[in-house]
């Protein structure tokens, strides 16, 4: 028996609903996965200026260029 167009029409729509959460759990695990990273180079960022010498970055700078 063939299907009648609400039946089918009904199918696509699941169908359309069912890509849309996949999409959107992709989208989710993505920004987890973004965030993630971020939290990690945020981390190293804290231990690195724990060990920085109270020095400033430009004044670091200028003492290697004066060593060369």
């Amino acid at each position: 028996m063939p299907m009648t167009v609400e039946r089918r029409l009904g199918k696509l729509i699941h169908e359309i609903k069912e890509i849309k959460k996949e999409l959107i759990l992709d989208k989710s695990n993505k920004i987890i996965s973004a965030q993630n990273k971020i939290n990690s180079w945020d981390s190293l960022a804290k231990k690195i200026s724990c060990k920085w010498d109270k020095i400033s970055a430009v004044d670091e700078i200028i003492q290697q260029r004066e060593k060369m």
